[in-house]
């Protein structure tokens, strides 16, 4: 049977764990991407944070004109985006790993007050069946 020791470990457990990816997101965050354009003369880095890092290109590459150089800046940067994006897995932004902590907490606690007072009364019952004989 469950005790109500074991249900308060499985629930502080659960809660280091969110605790801990809230206290160290890089653990959990996706590699950055890399891409490149207009026959390797355009690199674009996305970083850890989904934000451009790194934008280089190589000074040739204004000789093709500035509007082949925008749009080739464009493609390649919504292509490493949509790396990025897969590499997450999806497009649902990341959960709030710090209310679904605090949720747990609220829910542990009220979750125990409630097994105190079930086991309370459950040992009260038992005692008026053992005193009734």
């Amino acid at each position: 049977m469950f005790g109500e020791e074991a249900i308060a470990q499985q629930l502080s457990d659960a809660r280091a764990a969110l605790r801990d990816a809230v206290e160290s997101p890089e653990a959990n965050q996706v590699e950055p991407v890399t891409v490149e354009g207009a026959d390797g003369l355009l690199r674009v880095t996305v970083g850890p944070e989904g934000r451009i890092d790194e934008l280089e290109a190589d000074p040739s590459i204004m000789r093709s004109g500035s509007q082949f150089v925008f749009e080739e800046v464009k493609r390649v940067v919504n292509a490493a985006l949509d790396e990025r994006a897969q590499a997450m897995g999806g497009d649902e932004p990341p959960p709030d790993l710090e209310a679904i902590n605090e949720s747990m907490a609220e829910i542990q606690d009220r979750s125990l007050r409630q097994f105190q007072a079930m086991s309370a009364s459950i040992s009260d019952v038992m005692s008026k069946l053992h005193g009734s004989r």
